[in-house]
């Protein structure tokens, strides 16, 4: 119908212009997808790159006498530091060789320890 209109009349349809032709484009249906990808990176990728690059650098900081947690829940005493081990003591004279990255948390010195890990 429009074809035959704009045939009798002479006059062609003058397309979208400015925001509004871009936006009904191809490339308005990857706005909303850029949308999603921008969103994804700024809610959960930034702040998961900051804790890992934190959790990385208390690792590489961990010192005779700190109390650590491995990510199995075993909580020990560091008794010796090493590239990419660590040995810790688990019980009075049971030290245990742990790869570093198997550490979860780091506690230092000063950290109180748990009400049911009295040592008599």
């Amino acid at each position: 119908m429009h074809l035959t209109l704009a045939l009798i009349t002479g006059v062609a349809a003058a397309p979208a212009d400015g925001l509004m032709g871009f936006l009904g484009g191809p490339a308005g249906q990857l706005l909303p997808l850029v949308a999603i990808v921008v969103l994804f990176y700024v809610m959960i990728l930034r702040p998961q790159q900051a804790r890992a690059k934190e959790h990385a650098a208390r690792i590489a900081s961990v010192k005779r006498g700190d109390t650590i947690v491995l990510s199995s829940g075993l909580i020990g005493k560091v008794v010796r530091v090493e590239d990419q081990e660590v040995g810790l003591e688990i019980a009075q004279n049971v030290n245990v060789k742990v790869v570093k990255s198997m550490i979860a948390e780091v506690r230092t010195r000063g950290e109180p320890a748990p009400a049911n890990d009295s040592k008599s």
